[in-house]
């Protein structure tokens, strides 16, 4: 199914450039997820041991994805609409908090641009129907996940479970795989880096990754079905060596310092989305 989907003709340019512009702003709403829902986490964890611990609550106010309004973290000015237009008000407002100048971080265009042309491509390659809406929905959640795990080295149960039960609800029809190889993809995704992380944690005695990169994998094969497995851990595994030697050659990154394994996961992932049926016949030998 999933090589049929890649091998139909392409959309129209219009759906693609519709997909682009509403990529972006969805773009500006995963800045917002980056940066909340790892605060979110802690503030619910800090109010837990609070309250196992007989304290007050430290957080009593609200904080979720909607409330407060997102504001400068320099000076508390509140962002408008006019300066919240995905790229083009940072363009315009040439980086900097409009009230007290601090720089505003480049990540944020950039994540609204990534959205963006990812939402286009998807639509042009896989149409305006339900495989393409679904992979749109796969896109944003890996986009998040990626920020989120670089800066936290955290992958959320939020984001990852949903995405695993949405996988195996759009492969109820076959969508992408068979129903059956989505839930072999997921048990699989999941039990083969738990073997890893064991064997390498009786080996060393250090834990080699965390429980959300099994989560995540698990949804990559309830998306992708377990035949995608092989090469979207071969092509992690190989992004994340080549990533991982150049930060340390730039001296950014220290030797002992951990390396998130989400954003290689989720890399690959997007690459298994658009050729893996193609790296799977020509590297590995079987058809998809």
């Amino acid at each position: 199914m999933l090589d049929q989907i890649v091998s139909a003709p392409p959309a129209s340019l219009v759906p693609a450039a519709t997909a682009g512009v509403f990529g972006l702003m969805i773009g500006s709403f995963l800045n917002v997820v980056i940066h909340r829902v790892p605060k979110m986490m802690q503030r619910e964890s800090d109010n837990y041991v609070a309250h196992e611990s007989g304290k007050e609550l430290p957080h009593t106010d609200r904080y979720n994805l909607m409330v407060p309004r997102s504001a400068c973290p320099h000076c508390g000015h509140q962002i408008s609409a006019m300066e919240n237009i995905p790229v083009v008000s940072y363009a315009l407002l040439g980086g900097k908090c409009r009230k007290c100048k601090a720089p505003i971080s480049i990540r944020y265009p950039i994540v609204e641009l990534l959205t963006g042309v990812l939402s286009a491509s998807l639509v042009w390659h896989f149409g305006s129907g339900l495989a393409g809406l679904a992979t749109l929905l796969f896109a944003y959640l890996l986009i998040a996940m990626t920020f989120i795990d670089a800066d936290t080295q955290l992958l959320p149960d939020d984001l990852t479970l949903p995405m695993l039960w949405c996988g195996l609800l759009v492969n109820l029809n076959g969508t992408f795989v068979p129903l059956h190889e989505a839930v072999i993809g997921a048990a699989a995704g999941y039990l083969s880096l738990w073997v890893v992380y064991w064997l390498f944690k009786l080996a060393t005695g250090k834990e080699g990754m965390g429980y959300g990169d099994f989560k995540l994998l698990a949804a990559l094969g309830a998306w992708l079905g377990w035949k995608m497995l092989p090469i979207i851990i071969l092509l992690s595994s190989v992004v994340g060596a080549v990533v991982g030697i150049a930060l340390i050659l730039l001296s950014r990154l220290g030797r002992n310092n951990p390396i998130p394994f989400g954003p290689y996961l989720a890399v690959a992932g997007m690459i298994a989305l658009f050729h893996g049926k193609q790296l799977a016949q020509t590297y590995l030998g079987f058809a998809v």
